[in-house]
C-alpha cells in the first residue's frame, strides 16, 4: 500500500473579480495517508472550502486552478478529463457539502438520491440498488431505514438530512471522504453524534478523512493531523497534539485563544485575532 493517498503540491486557485484577481488558494501543499484524518481549520474566507472543491475539480467560474498538482493514487487530477473526474467523484472520493438542505434535491426522495451514486459507480439496478440504499441509511444510524428511504428532504430533521448526505458520500465506500463543515447549523448534541458517526465509520472502513472546519475543538476530537489556513495559505501544519501544546504561528495562537473556557471568569472578553501579527509572516 502506498504511504500517500492524496498529495497536493503548490496549489493555486484564483477568482477573477471586478477588483482584480483573488488568490483563494495560494501555494497550498499537504498530504493525506490512507486511513488518516486531516483537519483543515481557519476562519471563513481562508480558502478551506475552495481547496476541497479544487481537489474535486468543482470550482465554479470565474474560479480556476492556475497551477500546482493534485495527485490521488498516482492520478493527476488537475489534468484529468471530465469523464475521469466523474468516475472518481462519489466513488473513490466522497464529499459532504456544508448545507444538506440545499445540497439535497427537494424533488427526489432520499433513496433515489443515494441510488444515483450506487447505480452510476457500482452498476446496481432495481431492487438490488434500493436495498443498497437502505443499507447505506442504516449504516449512518437512521432508524427505520426501509421506510425513511422513501422520505423527502423536507420531511427530515437537520441531523437526519446530514446523515443522508453522509450516506450518499459513503455509498460507494470511498478511499477518501472530504467533509466540509459537516456539523454546521446543528445543535451541540447532534454535532457530537455526527462527529462520533464520522469517526466510527472512518475507523471501521479504514477510510481517509479530510475534515474542514473553523472549530478547533472538533479537530482535537476527530483528527490525527491539522493544517491551519489563513488568507489562502497554510501557515502551520502539525500533529493535533503538537499544535495544541505548541502553536507557533500568531494566527494559530489567536484561534486557540478564542476558544471559550469553562474555567474563565464570567464576562471575560474573548481575544480577537491579531491580524497584524498574522499578516507579518507573509
Amino acid at each position: 500500500m502506498t504511504d500517500t493517498l492524496l498529495t497536493v503540491n503548490n496549489l493555486v486557485t484564483q477568482f477573477a473579480t471586478d477588483d482584480g484577481v483573488v488568490k483563494a488558494v495560494d501555494d497550498v501543499s499537504f498530504t493525506i495517508a490512507p486511513g488518516e484524518s486531516l483537519g483543515v481549520v481557519g476562519e471563513s474566507g481562508s480558502g478551506k472550502s475552495v481547496t476541497a472543491l479544487s481537489i474535486m475539480r468543482l470550482v465554479a467560474k470565474p474560479g480556476r486552478i492556475v497551477s500546482g498538482s493534485i495527485n490521488f493514487l498516482g492520478q493527476e487530477l488537475t489534468t484529468s478529463s471530465d469523464r475521469a473526474m466523474r468516475a472518481l467523484r462519489g466513488n473513490d472520493i466522497g464529499m459532504i457539502f456544508q448545507e444538506p438542505m440545499t445540497s439535497l434535491d427537494p424533488l427526489y426522495n432520499c433513496g433515489y438520491q443515494i441510488r444515483e451514486a450506487i447505480e452510476l459507480h457500482q452498476g446496481l439496478r432495481g431492487e438490488v440498488a434500493r436495498q443498497a440504499a437502505i443499507k447505506a441509511l442504516s449504516d449512518v444510524g437512521i432508524p427505520n431505514a426501509s421506510e425513511r428511504v422513501d422520505s423527502y428532504p423536507h420531511q427530515l430533521s437537520g441531523g437526519m438530512r446530514q446523515r443522508v448526505m453522509i450516506a450518499i458520500a459513503l455509498s460507494c465506500n470511498p478511499k477518501l471522504l472530504i467533509a466540509d463543515e459537516p456539523t454546521t447549523a446543528l445543535d451541540v448534541t447532534m454535532q457530537a453524534r455526527i462527529l462520533d458517526l464520522l469517526k466510527n465509520l472512518q475507523e471501521s472502513r479504514q477510510m481517509a478523512l479530510m475534515l474542514i472546519t473553523h472549530n478547533l475543538g472538533i479537530v482535537a476530537e476527530v483528527c490525527d493531523r491539522v493544517i491551519v489556513m489563513y488568507k489562502g495559505k497554510v501557515v502551520e501544519a502539525k500533529p493535533v497534539n503538537e499544535l495544541f501544546a505548541n502553536p507557533e504561528h500568531p494566527y494559530t495562537r489567536s484561534l486557540l485563544g478564542s476558544i471559550p473556557r469553562l474555567d474563565s471568569p464570567l464576562k471575560t472578553p474573548l481575544p480577537t485575532v491579531d491580524w497584524e501579527a498574522s499578516s507579518a509572516t507573509h
